[in-house]
């Protein structure tokens, strides 16, 4: 079955989830991380960007807040990139873990194993699998280079982000060493767990991060750019991955709620893939239990539900002009 939605139905679903999200209160900004603690907890955006090229955007959608835990989404598309989707999964894995993001349990459990790019362990990972190998500067560039071809747009390094974060990824530094003694890190462990860190320290828009779901979605083409930043046949890997483990130990409960696959991290941002129809991010401080964002979360899913859209409706949609 066809499904046709206008254009006009997405500016008003967009701004009405905007409108209902933005009275809700409840969580708070991350507070192990100095610098998160101290981001004024109001500010909230939406975006959507749709495969024309259509850019919606309502409230702080230019605000660079840190992107987080959203990085290791374009870092795990570039390690597909040099090394196939095939070799990501021999190296790292795919699987979910149903545990928090930066469990040391998880990789305990997984035998060795840091199961997906998506979570601390496998990000580390797949950072020490940039090429090229033992080179931080080129190794940052490719990084960076991948992120802004993704966006169409630069992110900017948040330096006291990223002091922040140096300053307190102790649990981040067992992870790194444990997976040496794994056999599962692929370059020098101290530079790798910089660049995962600094990765996370990138500040970045909920306009851009809009864009990188949409570039996703429309396999590896940018809309807005028009640059083809990867292979199609990465699109559905990456995107079975967020699907999977995108809001951690809460991502069952996520999918089942708003029907789209989509990161999260605990700057504040959640970026959404709908394959062959657009891509949508939010961004909101105040996190729940998990480290999602509680307004970026409850925005995207009202969004969804407005539309009736989901991965697992089966439609065929369409979307329209007025």
């Amino acid at each position: 079955m066809e499904k046709v939605i206008k254009l006009s139905q997405i500016k008003n679903a967009a701004q009405e989830a905007y409108n209902e999200a933005k009275g809700i209160t409840g969580g708070k900004n991350a507070n192990y991380i100095p610098y998160l603690a101290n981001i004024d907890s109001n500010l909230f955006g939406l975006s959507v960007t749709l495969l024309d090229g259509t850019c919606i955007n309502f409230g702080d959608t230019e605000y660079k807040f840190g992107i987080e835990s959203v990085s290791k989404v374009p870092t795990a598309i570039l390690a597909m990139i040099q090394h196939t989707p095939e070799g990501v999964l021999e190296k790292i894995g795919a699987d979910a873990t149903g545990l928090p993001f930066n469990s040391i349990f998880a990789l305990l459990l997984e035998n060795d194993h840091p199961s997906t790019p998506l979570v601390n362990a496998g990000a580390i990972s797949a950072c020490s699998m940039v090429a090229p190998q033992g080179d931080s500067e080129d190794k940052w560039n490719a990084i960076v280079k991948n992120i802004t071809e993704l966006c169409g747009s630069a992110p900017q390094l948040i330096d006291e982000l990223y002091m922040s974060e140096t300053a307190t990824n102790f649990n981040n530094h067992a992870i790194a060493w444990l997976l040496k003694n794994y056999n599962r890190i692929y370059d020098d462990v101290d530079m790798s767990l910089d660049l995962y860190t600094r990765q996370c320290s990138l500040g970045i828009t909920s306009s851009q991060l809009a864009i990188m779901g949409a570039t996703i979605a429309n396999k590896g083409l940018n809309p807005v750019t028009k640059l083809q930043v990867f292979d199609e046949a990465i699109a559905p890997k990456i995107t079975s991955m967020i699907a999977s483990v995108g809001f951690y130990q809460h991502t069952g409960d996520w999918l089942y709620t708003s029907g789209i696959p989509a990161k999260t991290g605990v700057g504040g941002g959640v970026m959404g893939v709908m394959p062959g129809l657009f891509g949508i991010a939010a961004f909101a401080p105040p996190l729940d239990d998990a480290g999602n964002s509680v307004k970026a979360q409850a925005a995207i899913k009202a969004f969804m539900n407005k539309l009736e859209l989901g991965i697992f409706k089966g439609d065929t949609v369409k979307i329209i002009n007025d």
